[in-house]
């Protein structure tokens, strides 16, 4: 399962596409994630670097696993009052791990960087896309563009209204206002439907 899993984000990478992989916790969604990133280094002749993004919490697990699944790979984490001030380093990394608030404070500098791919781990933290955390993450610039979530995503319109404007902008649409009630629910479930092929849940 985890080997369609990454074959899944590997095909809507090559195709321009993005989407959200809901595995429950603990079916390695990190691990399918370092898969993709490696499969983008290993692949592209254009060598540029693959940007993460999760709560503080997690950034020394996914540095843990980094090390630990694609060691090759040269990681930063940008996090914390030690990190760099300057582009230049981050470009010359092949992975760059930071947190939702690092980078609402580093936005300018992160935003100015063009990565192969940003991924945002517990997706939750950008299903408000009002917020500063969904805005600096929708500013940055990616060929590829993926959310991990381990907790279901298609009951709220509105929460998929925010993750697929960072995902594939434009691509769900709230409904007009003038419509009917009928014609309101109509188009809710239309957009919950386009959306489920760009969201892949497994669970135990």
């Amino acid at each position: 399962y985890q080997r369609i899993g990454v074959a899944w984000l590997w095909h809507l990478y090559r195709n321009d596409l993005g989407g959200i992989l809901a595995d429950e916790m603990g079916l390695g969604k990190t691990l399918q994630a370092l898969a993709l990133v490696e499969c983008i280094q290993s692949t592209s002749s254009d060598r540029r670097p693959a940007l993460v993004v999760c709560p503080a919490s997690l950034v020394e697990n996914w540095a843990r696993e980094a090390a630990r699944f694609v060691p090759e790979m040269k990681v930063i984490r940008h996090h914390g009052s030690a990190r760099e001030k300057e582009a230049h380093p981050l470009e010359e990394a092949d992975l760059v791990i930071t947190s939702y608030g690092t980078l609402r404070k580093d936005s300018e500098l992160l935003s100015a960087l063009d990565w192969s791919v940003v991924l945002g781990d517990e997706a939750q933290h950008i299903k408000n896309r009002r917020t500063k955390n969904a805005r600096s993450l929708m500013s940055l610039r990616s060929h590829g563009r993926f959310l991990l979530t381990g907790t279901p995503v298609e009951n709220s319109l509105e929460d998929l209204l925010s993750l697929f404007a960072f995902l594939m902008p434009g691509y769900l649409t709230k409904a007009p206002s003038n419509l009917s009630q009928d014609d309101k629910t109509w188009h809710s479930k239309r957009q919950t439907s386009r959306a489920a092929a760009y969201i892949l849940r497994r669970t135990k």
